[in-house]
């Protein structure tokens, strides 16, 4: 066996109704003055009254920032910082999806004034201690709880990402219950998300280890278990309970075992035409399947049966990888996502502009088990057109 380094958070709360241990979380981290990171919808759907609640039982104050955005542009880190520094908070709770807990993993170290966010930017540049940091998750997607990455929008088009274990949360609930207002086209893209975050770390060419094999592979079974009958019946809470595990699960393995060509292709979607990430993914992950077949196979033929129990799957790996990317494409039809980029009405001229901006994404595509050149990004986006 390969040496490895395998990093994860050390607290993890689980079951229905867990948010009501917020406040008891909170005093034993010593926050006293707690500043809550989230999005304008958790507050129209009064999401957080369990947490708040939880909070004023154990006389932890807090202060609310609800202006994050999907793909948090900078100015959201550094407004939610200056609300942090106004209020004078000593722990951070991100409560919402990733972009909530994004900011609120970078707040923690912001706020401290040790650097500044240009800074941090990159693979293990955070030099100093961050505050105290609870991650609650809303939906069950990202994996942002569980992950040492931050993704920031740094212009029109382009994203950055700060990794390091400093951004690891001290503790995280996984609450299913507050997943169950999720419209059932969220609930569908964040489940196809955290499914490619598993696939991607299973057949990771950097750091794959066993770990993460193990913790890949078991949030495939949840994932694929529970994916339709949380879309069809939204208020299933055992259906919800085992996808926010699962994606929990598959941020944990690809936090370790890092994501590859399917993300790198995905971004250049939602930076310019803001496709949310979950369905970027999807559009383009059949077309990746068959694209890595060729020496990724054996490994797709591993976990093929985890994502179709029910299904008599051929022996041949090759075979059984292009079985796998047809499921993917009919899973989507079945969760009612769209499948092509022309449904997304995406200009067929943008393809070669999309390739080229995929290419930028060489932190992502150096763990994709085949090389991709520009070429090969564009006959993918092809396909899947």
């Amino acid at each position: 066996m390969s040496n490895f380094h395998f990093s994860t958070v050390s607290d993890i709360v689980v079951g229905p109704g867990a948010s009501e241990q917020l406040g008891e979380m909170a005093v034993g981290l010593g926050i006293k003055r707690a500043l809550i990171v989230t999005d304008p919808g958790i507050i129209q759907f009064s999401l957080l009254d369990s947490a708040t609640t939880s909070l004023d039982s154990h006389n932890v104050e807090y202060s609310i920032y609800s202006d994050v955005v999907a793909d948090p542009p900078e100015h959201v880190v550094m407004d939610a910082v200056a609300a942090a520094q106004a209020f004078g908070c000593d722990g951070v709770i991100g409560f919402g999806g990733g972009s909530s807990m994004d900011v609120a993993k970078l707040l923690a170290v912001l706020i401290t004034g040790d650097q500044a966010l240009s800074e941090i930017y990159g693979v293990d540049q955070i030099r100093g201690k961050r505050l105290p940091l609870v991650q609650v998750p809303t939906t069950a997607g990202t994996g942002s709880e569980a992950t040492m990455v931050s993704i920031i929008t740094t212009g029109e088009t382009t994203k950055a990402g700060v990794v390091s274990r400093t951004l690891l949360a001290d503790k995280i609930i996984l609450d299913a219950t507050l997943t169950i207002g999720l419209p059932a086209h969220i609930t569908a893209a964040t489940g196809i998300d955290a499914m490619v975050h598993a696939i991607e770390s299973y057949t990771s060419k950097r750091l794959k280890n066993p770990l993460s094999d193990m913790l890949a592979c078991e949030a495939l079974r949840l994932l694929s278990g529970s994916i339709l009958t949380a879309v069809k019946q939204g208020d299933n809470v055992a259906a919800r309970g085992d996808m926010l595990l699962g994606a929990m699960l598959a941020g944990q393995a690809f936090a370790n075992s890092p994501v590859a060509a399917v993300h790198a292709l995905a971004y250049p979607l939602g930076g310019n035409y803001h496709i949310p990430h979950g369905l970027s993914n999807s559009l383009v992950l059949p077309h990746v399947l068959r694209f890595n077949a060729p020496v990724a196979a054996n490994l797709y033929a591993e976990i093929a049966p985890l994502i179709m129990p029910n299904q008599i799957l051929p022996e041949d790996a090759i075979a059984r990888t292009e079985m796998l990317a047809d499921h993917f494409l009919a899973l989507a039809t079945d969760l009612g996502l769209q499948t092509t980029l022309r449904e997304m009405n995406i200009p067929e001229d943008d393809l070669q502009k999309l390739a080229e901006e995929s290419m930028l994404q060489q932190r992502l595509l150096v763990n994709n088990p085949r090389e991709v050149s520009l070429e090969d990004a564009l006959g993918i986006y092809q396909q899947a057109y």
